[in-house]
């Protein structure tokens, strides 16, 4: 029986990003990998998924078809995953990486039971590959690791700051809840996070929070429980 919290996070690969918004920004990776790192040491169990964003992002492009644009975001999400890792190794914290497909002898095909087995042994775990399938973003595939792997609640540290009532890059009166209920944000229609993802949360009653990666130490924030961003509650 799981006596400890454990925590899955999405981290967003645009938060990881340099300033022109691709490859990698080390200050921003060594900064989330001391956030990881104080709450491992604070004994929170840690899962990680990322996002592909700062190298590819599928749906926006109009040239190869959908099926292939997916597959090369999966490989995005495993290049951030073990970029992150080697700033976790820096900081003497154990990792695994898994996927949801092989892929050589950079990760491990995903396995519930050797990863739970990781995490009681105070590993970081991450969860690369997204789902293995197109069309599902990483914000599905971070419910469904989430789930398998047993987690008290989600992280997701995004690019936008939380939950608002219309997107606020369009609407500067959008307004930005503070708590809002998963069912609430599938009727509305509200489209920070996917449909399967929040439908998932809701059938499986596992509560998360959007917050944004940019701001300073919003992980550590989030994993101590400040109120940053939007809960979203079962």
């Amino acid at each position: 029986m799981k006596s400890v919290r454990r925590v899955m996070i999405k981290i967003t690969g645009e938060g990881l990003s340099s300033s022109d918004g691709c490859g990698f920004d080390d200050k921003k990776c060594m900064s989330v990998a001391k956030q990881i790192k104080s709450a491992v040491s604070k004994g929170v169990q840690v899962a990680i998924c990322c996002g592909g964003g700062n190298f590819w992002r599928g749906r926006q492009n109009n040239i190869i078809d959908r099926y292939k644009a997916d597959q090369i975001g999966m490989l995005a999400t495993i290049m951030n995953c073990l970029y992150l890792a080697g700033f976790l190794k820096e900081e003497k914290i154990e990792s695994s990486i898994y996927c949801s497909f092989e892929c050589g002898d950079m990760v491990k095909l995903f396995n519930k039971d050797s990863a739970i087995c990781d995490l009681k042994n105070k590993k970081v775990v991450f969860c690369a590959g997204g789902t293995g399938h197109p069309y599902f973003t990483t914000d599905t595939a971070v419910a469904l690791r989430a789930l398998e792997l047993e987690c008290d609640e989600m992280l997701l540290a995004k690019s936008i700051d939380g939950v608002y009532d219309s997107d606020p890059k369009k609407n500067k009166n959008a307004k930005k809840y503070k708590t809002i209920k998963i069912n609430e944000m599938v009727d509305k229609k509200l489209g920070v996070v996917d449909m399967s993802c929040s439908i998932l949360c809701m059938e499986n009653k596992l509560p998360f929070r959007i917050f944004s990666l940019n701001d300073k130490n919003s992980i550590q924030d989030a994993l101590t429980g400040k109120d940053i961003g939007t809960k979203i509650t079962v």
